[in-house]
């Protein structure tokens, strides 16, 4: 344990993603099956850990220390695991037994805990550690490590430190389980290149880079709309159906109404979506909910009867990567465009549609149908060379995206918190409100993203010069600055007091020439509303 606590601890302070990528290759490198698999299974959040809980957390803490005590310190460290890990007393006596502390036997302890007995075991856990490796244990038992790693850079850790091949890792990733026996066997030339032929596995998606200020030719490129739901890869393989995320994240059981649906071996790409009419119509291609109808079924483990009759799920199909057995990913666009609408058609349709094709002459043409997403409420256009193979993540040239021009709002900075990775020691994430006609200032949205560095170092200054409370690594500051917010749509939220949620909000500048009881209503935001 203490090997991966000190992995951590340098992973915290490095900034740097090539020396992150040494940390981990490094470790990786010298650390035994099955530690180093586990280790890797958390660092790509690929571990699952049911029976610990915050709430165990701080409540075994608080039969061991004062709870005021404890509550006080958390809220001046900020972290529940490091202020554990610190104020966590040695027990009067050296623990009775012998217990394995190496990273797999307490991964493999913690997996098969019930709920009963995680409290006894985690404390004699807690009990015979240093602050380090406690620190380490409670990160790793609530699966927030919060490192500055995603699962992509600790997969080309693993890749770069073995000599293989990064899109082969991705290739095989979600046929393996953790600790990755087979992955680790071939990276140390013990066994074989593990094979996806008929396993259900997430293959990489092909991205697109932003239009900018670029035109084409439509003769070289296709145009389709942009819908606003989630990314999704469907997989059937050996007799079995996956959804994966872009991100990719097994999604499965959170629509089983579209694995069901899906039982043609094959792997397609395209949009999650469900029925409505709040996006498109007919002359796009047909109509779909809003993002926000998406959203109530997102991030669940199971849905409920009546949240599959309410919110029925469906796929816009987009791409094919594999016409049944057939990797087609090396084939022109047209080629698989061609192969997906024969493929569609003994589809369910009520599940499955292709994603129509916009007839316009030429790219002027193009623009004044652009024109007519936001009315529309579509995300925006997608443009795709014909001639393109499907080939993993952003080339130049390629793929476009082209998304509608997007919404403004002036709005106040009410709450700021630290950022993580490199943003760390800065106050980089806003909550920001408007008002109502009362004179009441309501939260709309959080962003961290749209400043210079630069201007982050202003903020963070001014964040410091006009906190006004603290609620742990949280800083309520003066009411007086206003953000120009830029979001891409806007819906009605019940989990918000301001009854609306922006999607992909984002600072487009900072407007210290506004009062703040100039920014905008809430009242203005509801008229926004898709």
């Amino acid at each position: 344990m203490r090997a991966f606590a000190q992995l951590l601890d340098a992973l915290t302070y490095t900034r740097s993603r090539n020396a992150k990528l040494k940390l981990i290759g490094d470790y990786l490198r010298a650390t035994p099956d099955p530690d180093r698999g586990w280790a890797l299974a958390a660092l790509t959040e690929d571990l699952d850990l049911p029976a610990v809980k915050p709430a165990l957390i701080r409540a075994l803490v608080e039969e061991r220390v004062d709870p005021v005590l404890f509550r006080m310190s958390r809220d001046y460290v900020g972290d529940t695991a490091e202020t554990v890990s610190l104020i966590w007393p040695r027990p009067d006596f050296p623990p009775a037994g012998d217990m394995d502390l190496s990273l797999g036997a307490v991964v493999e302890r913690l997996r098969t805990l019930s709920r009963s007995e995680a409290p006894g075991v985690l404390a004699a856990m807690l009990d015979r550690m240093e602050p380090s490796e406690r620190y380490a244990l409670l990160k790793l038992a609530t699966l927030n490590l919060r490192v500055g790693v995603t699962a992509r850079l600790a997969k080309t850790a693993f890749a770069q430190a073995f000599g293989v091949d990064v899109e082969g890792v991705e290739e095989v990733w979600h046929g393996i389980a953790p600790p990755y026996p087979t992955l680790f066997a071939w990276g140390t030339g013990t066994g074989a290149q593990p094979r996806a032929e008929d396993i259900p596995v997430f293959r990489p998606f092909m991205l697109a880079h932003g239009l900018e200020d670029l035109r084409v030719d439509l003769a070289d490129y296709a145009a389709e709309w942009k819908w606003d739901g989630i990314r999704v890869q469907l997989v059937h393989a050996g007799g079995e159906t996956r959804l994966y995320s872009r991100a990719g994240d097994d999604i499965t059981r959170g629509f089983p109404d579209v694995a069901a649906a899906f039982r043609t071996p094959g792997v397609l790409d395209g949009e999650l979506m469900v029925k409505g009419e709040a996006q498109g119509a007919d002359e796009h291609g047909g109509a779909a909910a809003s993002f926000n109808a998406l959203q109530q079924r997102l991030n669940r483990k199971t849905v409920t009867p009546r949240m599959l009759e309410e919110a029925p799920a469906f796929v816009r199909l987009y791409d094919m990567l594999f016409d049944g057995r057939e990797d087609v990913r090396e084939r022109p666009w047209s080629e698989r465009r061609a192969r997906l609408e024969r493929f569609a058609q003994a589809l369910d349709p009520d599940r499955f549609d292709v994603s129509a094709l916009i007839d316009a002459a030429d790219f002027t043409g193009l623009e004044a149908i652009r024109a007519g997403a936001r009315d529309a409420a579509i995300e925006g256009v997608m443009l795709k060379r014909r001639d393109s193979a499907y080939v993993t993540g952003r080339r130049a040239g390629l793929w476009y995206k082209w998304k509608r021009d997007p919404l403004t709002a002036d709005c106040v900075v009410m709450y700021a918190q630290r950022g993580s990775g490199r943003r760390s020691s800065f106050y980089s994430d806003y909550t920001f409100g408007c008002w109502t006609d009362e004179g009441e200032l309501l939260p709309v949205g959080k962003a961290y993203s749209g400043v210079t560095d630069e201007e982050l170092k202003w903020l963070d200054r001014w964040v410091r010069n006009h906190t006004v409370q603290r609620f742990g690594p949280v800083r309520e500051v003066e009411k007086s600055l206003v953000f120009e917010v830029a979001f891409d749509s806007i819906h009605s939220s019940g989990r918000h007091k301001s009854g609306v949620a922006m999607r992909f909000p984002r600072i487009a500048r900072i407007r210290t020439d506004k009062p703040a009881a100039e920014a905008d209503r809430v009242e203005t935001l509801r008229r926004l509303i898709t």
